[in-house]
């Protein structure tokens, strides 16, 4: 499970006195346990709902390097992002501009949409491919602009 291997990195970030990681890995965890005790009931988190909490922190991270950034700490914004380097390795790759571009395309024309009122069917169609490999901004942002 995913969750295993993020403590075995923990694990060798330890014995490597890589404190990046082990503050990383570390946050990793406890959201990981936060999550599986909210709710009714505490239950184990499967490897896709860790993943979703690995984009969670990303979503977070990118968010406060953002604000860093446009507070002139710098020093800070870099802090995250490299913080961010580390969870994007428990991820699934990205897609590339292109094929997000040849996914949209591909699900605008199979599923016949063409205008604004159509996003929302079109946005439910092309995040089912694309299946959180791509930023939600980013898919929206191609969507409308394809969308007349």
């Amino acid at each position: 499970m995913l969750i295993d291997q993020i403590r075995a990195e923990l694990n060798a970030a330890t014995k490597n006195r890589d404190k990046l990681r082990q503050r990383t890995l570390r946050s990793v965890i406890a959201a990981v346990q936060e999550a599986e005790v909210s709710g009714d009931e505490a239950r184990t988190l499967d490897d896709d709902e860790v993943q979703g909490v690995l984009k969670a922190l990303v979503k977070r991270g990118r968010d406060a390097a953002e604000a860093f950034d446009a507070g002139g700490r710098t020093d800070r914004g870099d802090d995250e992002r490299a913080e961010i380097a580390v969870l994007e390795e428990f991820l699934p790759a990205a897609l590339s501009d292109d094929e997000l571009v040849a996914i949209v395309e591909r699900q605008l024309a199979d599923g016949g949409f063409a205008t604004k009122a159509d996003m929302g069917s079109a946005m439910k169609a092309v995040n089912a491919e694309v299946a959180g490999r791509a930023d939600g901004r980013r898919v929206a942002d191609l969507v409308k602009s394809r969308l007349d």
